[in-house]
């Protein structure tokens, strides 16, 4: 990485945490940001050894969304900012993307603010874990900029009506609200909250690799779909997931009465 924004490491379970490492940003997501994580989430879904991904961050914000100041910056442009407001608009969904498309599951460990497009990053993990000093917010009305391309990832994760709420109100949350609403799993300590993240991380890892890939594919891709051609697609991704080598000898050991020894095929 020519520009180290985010730190990670791995532990020998295959958990891999990725740490937003930007606090005198509030760990914004600038240019160099975004194309940190994708590079972190493209290396990562290649990579056999990473089982588990964890998004964590550090100092007082997980993520305070698009950094105004770089996008303001750009406004001395001939065309007023346009192009470059494309070319973060298009990062930022291709990142976002990359989060939903990795075939390892990433867990959101939030500790402080997460808002606007640092709300949508939440919303765009599989799982989320917070403290209860977390906030959450989706403010751009407060500055005449409706939050779309965190509504398209809010939207996805709450009902209708609290994504509205949160959307034209811009009012911050608290995690116990955000747990109401299903934005986020669950609230716990800050003094806890590593643990809590750990210990659901390494109970994903324990599984099969393969299994957990085919099944996060299966699932972002059915909810998409008709209720018919849910169906359809589910029962065709069953059929060749219990072909797998996994399967036989995940339902052999259920019979036998014995833990299964995983081959990730």
């Amino acid at each position: 990485m020519s520009i180290n924004l985010v730190k990670t490491q791995i532990d020998n379970q295959g958990v891999q945490r990725l740490t937003l490492c930007d606090a005198s940003t509030r760990n914004s997501l600038s240019e160099a940001m975004l194309t940190c994580l994708s590079e972190h989430f493209a290396i990562a879904s290649n990579d056999p050894a990473v089982r588990v991904i964890i998004l964590a961050a550090e100092g007082p914000a997980f993520c305070s969304g698009h950094n105004l100041k770089e996008l303001t910056s750009a406004r001395v442009n001939e065309d007023g900012g346009k192009a470059y407001f494309c070319k973060i608009m298009q990062m930022c969904a291709s990142m976002m993307q990359s989060i939903v498309n990795c075939p390892k599951p990433v867990i959101a460990e939030v500790n402080g603010i997460a808002t606007a497009a640092g709300c949508q990053l939440v919303a765009s993990c599989d799982l989320a874990v917070a403290s209860d000093q977390s906030k959450f917010s989706t403010p751009g009305v407060h500055i005449g900029l409706f939050c779309s391309t965190p509504m398209v990832a809010l939207s996805r994760n709450v009902s209708n009506k609290h994504a509205m709420e949160m959307l034209l109100t811009g009012d911050m949350i608290s995690a116990s609200r955000a747990v109401e609403m299903g934005l986020i799993n669950q609230v716990v300590s800050a003094d806890s909250l590593q643990e809590a993240t750990d210990a659901i991380a390494s109970k994903i890892a324990s599984k099969s690799s393969m299994t957990l890939a085919i099944g996060k594919k299966a699932f972002y891709a059915q909810r998409e779909m008709p209720l018919s051609d849910a169906y359809q697609y589910a029962s065709e991704v069953m059929v060749r997931n219990m072909l797998a080598q996994d399967a036989k000898e995940g339902i052999d050991a259920f019979i036998e009465k014995r833990k299964p020894k995983w081959q990730n095929k």
